[in-house]
Order: C-alpha cells, then structure tokens, then sequence
C-alpha cells in the first residue's frame, strides 16, 4: 500500500490521493513518519461496510439460533436499557 505524507498532502492536496487511488484501493497517510490514516474511495468504503454489516447480521442470527436473543417490544426493550443505565 502507497503511504502519502502529510507534507505531501499539504503541497499536492487531494491530487495526491487520487494519484495514488488510480492504482491501487487505499492509501496510508503518515504524519511525522507514522502511518496514521487509511483513505480509500468510496467504492471501496462501501464494500467494506457491506462486509462487515453482513458479519454483524451473520453473528445475530448465529446468536438468536443459540438462544441467546431477546423477543420484547420496543417498550420492553426501553425499560430493559433504562435499568441497564442505573
């Protein structure tokens, strides 16, 4: 994965991200010398989150199979969260 400094980032702006973008999928932004952030198009942040929604949903119904989920109304649920909070 390409890293961008910060420097670079500041002289070249958003044309150095998309350079890097062209050719691959993300991008590393370091600061100081220190990979600090990831940046990516928005294609590929959407894949991402279609991934990890899809493992969220997988562990959901992998724990309602389990028995471990809760059947309440919204009601119900309200209450249960307020008496979490105290």
């Amino acid at each position: 994965m390409k890293t961008i400094s910060a420097n670079e980032l500041k002289t070249r702006g958003v044309a150095s991200i998309d350079s890097v973008l062209k050719e691959q999928d993300e991008a590393i932004i370091s600061v100081r010398g220190k990979d600090r952030y990831v940046v990516m198009d928005m294609e590929t942040y959407n894949r991402l989150r279609v991934c990890e929604l899809e493992a969220a949903l997988y562990q959901a119904q992998r724990e309602v199979a389990e028995g471990k989920g809760i059947e309440e109304s919204v009601d119900e649920h309200l209450e249960r969260l307020k008496k979490l909070e105290s």
